[in-house]
């Protein structure tokens, strides 16, 4: 066995953390398949405590492989890089509990655990329940100055679709439109040289898988991500 490697999430931890995470128990929300070689499954454990529950992933054996990582290495600690980097971007991510991995029986263990998001709907349920026509500009911009500022600081989501695009959205006292947008799924999330091959890609997944988004709501999108683009100071803080 080697050493759990930990990310941010961990520090501190030890194998006997790394174990109690491993067995812990729950709903299967993604039951294990099979893929890169290895195994993946989501469960979603509860809390007695009041708290929000936890999405807690397994993986076995499932690695990628890149010039540095000529050998593999679990796609979950690259994961856990990206929320590191999307953190130090403003940009909001579920809240990271914890996250290792170990090499047991020449194979590698990995987890990820974070807590659910409390008020919040995937952008493709949100469209599903009905579309405030008051909120929905608020709603696109949003998401085209969260995506503007990822793709300006070399990053690509790299899985850009609605039911990864999470939603919170209301009506202050004095009437004014409150938005939040959470990013989720970070596991295909990299570096890109530049905004413009970020873009590209992230926002061909957006319009290839779209559902239920009206083409003229993605063209709105596109517009406002284009002049973020062009002018990054005026990017909004979230």
């Amino acid at each position: 066995m080697e050493d759990v490697l930990m990310g941010e999430a961990s520090s501190g931890a030890s194998e006997v953390e790394f174990d109690r995470w491993w067995h812990s128990q729950g709903s299967w929300v993604e039951p294990t398949n099979h893929r890169r070689g290895g195994e993946s499954g989501v469960q979603l454990l509860q809390r007695d405590t009041g708290e929000p529950p936890l999405y807690c992933k397994r993986q076995i054996g499932h690695t990628y492989r890149t010039p540095l990582h000529l050998l593999s290495r679990p796609t979950i600690l690259r994961e856990l890089q990206a929320y590191r980097a999307f953190a130090r971007l403003g940009i909001m991510t579920p809240r990271l509990v914890y996250g290792g991995a170990r090499k047991q029986q020449w194979r590698w263990q990995a987890i990820l655990v974070t807590e659910a998001l409390q008020g919040f709907v995937s952008l493709e349920k949100w469209y599903a329940d009905g579309v405030s026509a008051a909120l929905k500009e608020s709603v696109l911009h949003g998401m085209a100055s969260t995506l503007a500022r990822l793709h300006l600081a070399g990053w690509q989501h790299g899985c850009y679709y609605p039911k990864h695009i999470f939603v919170k959205a209301w009506e202050d006292e004095s009437g004014a439109h409150q938005v939040e947008i959470a990013l989720l799924d970070l596991e295909k999330s990299r570096r890109r040289l530049s905004a413009r091959a970020a873009g590209r890609h992230d926002l061909g997944q957006l319009i290839r898988h779209r559902g239920n988004i009206p083409e003229a709501d993605l063209s709105i999108f596109q517009q406002i991500y284009r002049q973020q683009l062009a002018n990054p100071s005026r990017i909004q803080q979230s």
